[in-house]
């Protein structure tokens, strides 16, 4: 089993700088997990800073999917991809992240149709996860949101389990499956309950 596991901004080179002495014949997984962040807060929503999301967020997923979908074709493999809540549900002080994700979400989804009607048997695991316990994550938010950072091993697990699995998505916590059934059903309950995660103040200023 051959499985290419990209993290981090070395990912983000690795796109751009795939020679040609890479082989990704044989490959059953790719994972994507890499993230760009800014602090959250106003000053956040500034053209610079969302070019810079969507080249590390988005694009550099595409990039890299094209190259190793032959491979994954070939070995009816898995594409594992990590996004976010804020794909899914949009809140405030978070605007070119939540655009980075909301890209991702609707690509893979159209890509899962495409490849579906084509009977081609790659599945696509999107991951739907929150806030983790990495230092990173949490300073960039402190003092704007007020959600408990989950553990990230049991986030880890949940992808992992997802992936092997080929399950068509994967939740964690699992309560965001509720919050993203309510963005469709009950919009106004939903703003409610994120406004109680928000320290606006804070947020505004930032």
């Amino acid at each position: 089993m051959k499985v290419l596991l990209l993290t981090g901004l070395g990912a983000l080179f690795f796109a751009y700088y795939w020679d040609d002495n890479f082989d990704p014949g044989g490959l059953d997984y790719l994972v994507l997990n890499h993230i760009g962040g800014v602090p959250a807060g106003t000053r956040a929503r500034t053209p610079q800073a969302t070019r810079w999301l969507m080249q590390v967020n988005f694009l550099s997923y595409v990039q890299l999917t094209s190259r190793a979908l032959p491979s994954l074709t070939d070995s009816k493999g898995s594409l594992v991809v990590v996004s976010s809540l804020l794909g899914r549900v949009p809140t405030s002080f978070s605007t070119p992240y939540s655009a980075a994700k909301f890209a991702l979400d609707s690509f893979f989804g159209s890509l899962r149709r495409e490849l579906d009607v084509q009977d081609v048997n790659v599945a696509i695991t999107m991951c739907v996860l929150g806030l983790r316990d990495r230092a990173s994550a949490t300073e960039a938010v402190r003092g704007v949101t007020r959600v408990k950072a989950a553990p990230g091993p049991k986030a880890a697990l949940a992808v992992i389990r997802g992936g092997a699995t080929r399950a068509a998505g994967v939740f964690y916590p699992w309560r965001f499956h509720l919050l993203c059934l309510l963005r469709r059903w009950l919009p106004r309950p939903r703003a409610w309950f994120i406004r109680q995660d928000l320290n606006v103040t804070a947020a505004a200023a930032a």
